[in-house]
C-alpha cells in the first residue's frame, strides 16, 4: 500500500484477535491499540503485538488512531460504536449492529451526523460459496429472488457452551433464540440485495436441550422476513441438535445453493438448476462445482469463518480509503439486527407480524427512539420482555451446577 496506514484500535482481546491478526499491509491497516476489562490477558496479547494497551474505554479513545474494531460483548456494541464515531473513529462492530430499536435509531443518527464509515462486520456473507452465489445472481441467470432460506444452527457441547458463557447473567445465558439472526441473513441480503419490510417469529421452547446448561433463553427460532421486493426469507436457528450453515435461493428463472454436508459449509459447492423449460440457452439443467475466490484467496482461505474474517477487515479498510460506504453499512446492520428483535415481539405473540421501521427516514424511525425495550438482565423492570416464550424460566439445579464447574475449571469467580 502506498498511502498512509490506517491505523485501528480493537475492543475485545477474545474474538478481538481475529481483527488484531487481520490489520496486515494487505488490507493497509495498522493495530496500535487494545481495549478490555481482562487486564491480564490484555496484557499478554498487547505484549504479543507490540501495541497498547488500555482497560478504559474513554481513555483507549485518546490514543492516536484513525479506526475502531468492536468484539466486545453482543449487546453492548452500539453505545460503543456513538462514542466512537463522537470521538472522530471509524467505526466497525461485530454480529449485531444495536440490542434496542432506541439504539438503532440513535446509531444511524450518529453515523449520518458525522459522516464516518461505519460497519457491521458480518463474515458469512464473505465465504467464497456466498460471494459466488452474489456474482452468479448478478448475472440475471436465476431472475429476481422469491423465496431464500439461511440457517446457521450452531449446537454445542455443554462443557463447551458453558465455557464461553461464565456467569448467570452473561448475555449468551438470556439471548433470545432470535437475536443472533444475522449469520443466517446477512448472507441472502448480500446475494440478492434486498431489506426486510416485516418480520414474524416463532420460538421453539425445548428445554431438554439446555439441561446441562445454565441457560435461560429458547434453543431455536424461525423467523420469516417480507422483502422489500415481495420475497420472504425463512431464517433459522440457533443451538438446536445438528450443526447446519446453509443458503438457499430461489429466483423466477432458476434457483442456487450451498450442498449440504458437515461442517460450517458442507463439501463446499455451489448448486445452480433449471426446470427444463426454463433453461437459459446454453446453459446446464443443473451444475455442482467448487468455486473460487475472486481475488486474495491465499489470504483469505487462512482466515476464519471461511474466509470471512479477512473480507471484513479488506471491506472496511477499502469503504475508509474510498469514502464509499461499505455494502454492510448503517442501515443494513442496523436493519439485521433489529429483525431479531421484532422477531422475538413477534414470537412472545405467537408469530404476530410487525413492521421494520426504514431507518434512513428520519420520520419513520423517530417513532422507535425511545423503544429500549430489551430482554438483557441490566435493563430489567416492568414492561421488559422474558428471554423465552416460556418466561423468565430457572436454569436446571442440575445445569447450574455443571456450569458452575466449568466456570470455577476457566478461571471465573463470578455469580
Amino acid at each position: 500500500m502506498t498511502e498512509r496506514k490506517i491505523r485501528v484500535g480493537v475492543v475485545g482481546v477474545g474474538r478481538g484477535q481475529s481483527f488484531a491478526s487481520g490489520a496486515t499491509d494487505v488490507t493497509g491497516m495498522e493495530l496500535v491499540a487494545l481495549c478490555d476489562t481482562w487486564e491480564e490477558r490484555l496484557l499478554e496479547v498487547g505484549k504479543r503485538y507490540g501495541v497498547a494497551t488500555y482497560t478504559d474505554y474513554d481513555k483507549f479513545l485518546e490514543h492516536d488512531m484513525d479506526a475502531v474494531v468492536l468484539a466486545n460483548y453482543f449487546h453492548e456494541h452500539a453505545p460503543f460504536a456513538i462514542k466512537a464515531l463522537e470521538a472522530g473513529k471509524h467505526v466497525m462492530s461485530e454480529t449485531a449492529s444495536n440490542a434496542t430499536l432506541a439504539e438503532g435509531v440513535a446509531l444511524c443518527r450518529a453515523v449520518e451526523r458525522t459522516g464516518l464509515t461505519y460497519m457491521l462486520a458480518e463474515n458469512y456473507p464473505y465465504t467464497m460459496f456466498n460471494m459466488e452465489m452474489r456474482r452468479v445472481y448478478r448475472t440475471g441467470e436465476i431472475g429476481e429472488v422469491t423465496y431464500a432460506e439461511g440457517e446457521y444452527n450452531h449446537p454445542m457441547a455443554p462443557r463447551d457452551r458453558a465455557a464461553i458463557s461464565p456467569g448467570v447473567n452473561h448475555w449468551r445465558n438470556w439471548l433470545p433464540s432470535t437475536y443472533y439472526c444475522t449469520h443466517a441473513l446477512a448472507p441472502l441480503m448480500y446475494i440478492t440485495d434486498t431489506m426486510p419490510m416485516k418480520v414474524n417469529g416463532l420460538s421453539i421452547a425445548c428445554r431438554e436441550v439446555d439441561a446441562e446448561v445454565a441457560r435461560r433463553a429458547d434453543p431455536g427460532s424461525v423467523i420469516l422476513c417480507r422483502m422489500d421486493n415481495g420475497a420472504v426469507f425463512r431464517i433459522f436457528g440457533l443451538l438446536l441438535p445438528g450443526h447446519s450453515n446453509w443458503y438457499r435461493v430461489h429466483g423466477v428463472h432458476g434457483a442456487m445453493e450451498i450442498t449440504r454436508g458437515p461442517g460450517y459449509f458442507g463439501p463446499g459447492q455451489v448448486r445452480v438448476w433449471h426446470d427444463h423449460w426454463d433453461r437459459p440457452e446454453g446453459v446446464p439443467l443443473e451444475r455442482v462445482y467448487t468455486p473460487d475466490w475472486p481475488e486474495h484467496g491465499d489470504l483469505a482461505s487462512r482466515a476464519g469463518h471461511g474466509g470471512g474474517d479477512f473480507w471484513t477487515n479488506f471491506a472496511f479498510a477499502n469503504a475508509i480509503r474510498d469514502g464509499v460506504p461499505p455494502f454492510l453499512d448503517v442501515y443494513r446492520g442496523v436493519a439485521m439486527s433489529s429483525v431479531g428483535i421484532l422477531a422475538w415481539k413477534s414470537a412472545l405473540q405467537d408469530g404476530a407480524p410487525f413492521d421494520m421501521p426504514d431507518f434512513k427516514d428520519e420520520t419513520s424511525r423517530a417513532a422507535y427512539e425511545n423503544d429500549h425495550w430489551s430482554p438483557w438482565p441490566k435493563d430489567a423492570g416492568l414492561g421488559q420482555p422474558p428471554p423465552s416464550i416460556l418466561g423468565f424460566v430457572e436454569p436446571t439445579p442440575e445445569g447450574l451446577a455443571a456450569a458452575r464447574k466449568v466456570w470455577a475449571d476457566v478461571g471465573y469467580t463470578g455469580e
